[in-house]
């Protein structure tokens, strides 16, 4: 697998927290993807640049009422999110 940009990590980040909400259970999937530094700094800056929201103190959400549509899937990281 191609080292995925910082672009392609946010990506990911955002369809993974549609399919599973729950923070933990989040994590335990991403984990086998990415490092635990990098899914922490995804979910930092999605929160930061507000295209992701904390809901309670371990759900997350994307904002889609502030970011319109989720980001387009990119071929390359399909196949990842699928498997997730």
């Amino acid at each position: 697998m191609s080292e995925l940009s910082s672009e392609d990590k946010l990506t990911l980040l955002q369809h993974a927290i549609s399919k599973y909400e729950d923070e933990n259970t989040l994590l335990e999937k991403l984990k086998t993807v990415l490092s635990q530094k990098d899914i922490d700094r995804g979910i930092a800056t999605l929160i930061a640049t507000q295209r992701v929201r904390r809901i309670g103190p371990d759900i997350l959400q994307n904002n889609v009422s502030h970011i319109g549509e989720l980001p387009e899937i990119p071929t390359h990281i399909k196949p990842i999110i699928d498997g997730l």
